[in-house]
């Protein structure tokens, strides 16, 4: 994989606008498979990436992180905030950018909007897992939570898993005749139900999705019956949980990198040593996903940085030979790499 900067020092940016413009060029089930396709890839070759627990910044307010990883060739970071009051106030819950760099040099050679892109890479990331431990023919998915991943998931597992029905809760019901109106015509079946337990009918997938920063059991032990498999992505910082504890111990539980899900997912409910298994180990076929019909696998999703640095190679590699970015003069470049002073002097005559 090759990265420079070109001979002007000029990085590639990827605005908001130009990421929907790449989303609407690609086409968005396309781009989620790709998406997926990317990830696998990478939770293939897991060992050869730096690997640490994002550094969070927690608040009574939020959190803000910085997600870091590095294949050795080339180093990449994501900027993003958790902030679930803010949709009461009419702004997103989480924003986020990210950053490419060559790791030979140093340089910057991506930096990207990843608010629009992280809910690509979250919801390619949970149909690549489905694909591998929901049950064989899995057709019908609960979506409890409506906010701004909900449509994302759906078409995520629509494109990777082939989902035909959606069936939509949310305790607030405008977020769920949200989702509805702007999953109308994709090619799906898509049911508005006004209870968790209502949603759940017929559903061989499970996916919980909700915003509040506290304990919460949006799943009891008793409404999870045999066979199904949850993917759980809302738990995903320090106090905030989904499921119950029963839902969890009847489970078998996959994650991304046990050294941050203990801190942030559903098993900071658990015991330190409770076993879970690396998704990367199934996809690389030295740990078994789904053994038998009646097991309950649980997908216990907190989002990882290889994620992240996947979601920016798809996209670095995607805008190639496009005008779907800017130019941005973000690195100094003086004629003589010793002489930063002089540059700026020049520049004041200039």
């Amino acid at each position: 994989m090759t990265l420079s900067p070109s001979h002007k020092a000029l990085v590639p940016f990827v605005s908001v606008d130009n990421m929907m413009k790449l989303v609407h060029h690609i086409g968005i089930e396309p781009m989620l498979r790709g998406l997926a396709d990317y990830i696998e890839a990478d939770f293939r070759r897991w060992e050869l990436f730096d690997k640490t627990p994002r550094i969070a910044s927690h608040s009574e307010e939020g959190v803000i992180e910085l997600m870091p990883t590095s294949d050795g060739e080339v180093y990449g970071f994501k900027y993003v905030n958790g902030h679930p009051k803010n949709t009461r106030e009419g702004l997103q819950t989480v924003t986020a950018f990210g950053l490419l760099a060559n790791v030979g040099n140093g340089y910057p050679v991506l930096l990207s909007e990843m608010t629009v892109l992280t809910a690509l890479r979250t919801a390619a990331t949970s149909a690549m897992v489905a694909k591998y431990l929901a049950p064989k023919g899995a057709d019908t998915m609960a979506m409890i939570g409506n906010g701004a991943q909900s449509e994302f998931q759906t078409l995520a597992m629509k494109a990777i898993c082939g989902l035909k029905s959606v069936r939509l809760y949310d305790i607030d019901s405008a977020a769920t005749a949200k989702a509805a109106r702007n999953l109308r015509g994709l090619g799906l079946e898509v049911v508005s139900c006004t209870s968790p337990e209502e949603s759940m009918e017929g559903a061989q997938i499970i996916t919980t999705c909700t915003a509040d920063k506290q304990y919460a059991t949006i799943l009891t032990d008793n409404m999870v019956g045999a066979g199904v498999h949850i993917n759980a992505i809302g738990g995903d910082c320090p106090g905030k949980t989904e499921l119950a504890p029963g839902v969890l111990h009847r489970s078998t539980i996959f994650v991304e990198y046990p050294e941050q899900t203990r801190i942030e997912g559903e098993i900071q409910q658990l015991d330190h040593d409770h076993p879970v298994t690396e998704m990367w180990q199934v996809i690389n076929g030295t740990a078994k996903g789904r053994t038998r019909a009646n097991e309950i696998t649980l997908f216990d999703s907190v989002g990882f940085a290889i994620e992240d640095f996947s979601a920016l190679r798809y996209v670095r590699d995607h805008i190639a030979g496009t005008d779907l970015f800017l130019e941005l003069d973000l690195l100094a470049d003086p004629d003589d790499p010793r002489d930063l002073f002089g540059m700026l002097q020049r520049a004041a005559k200039a």
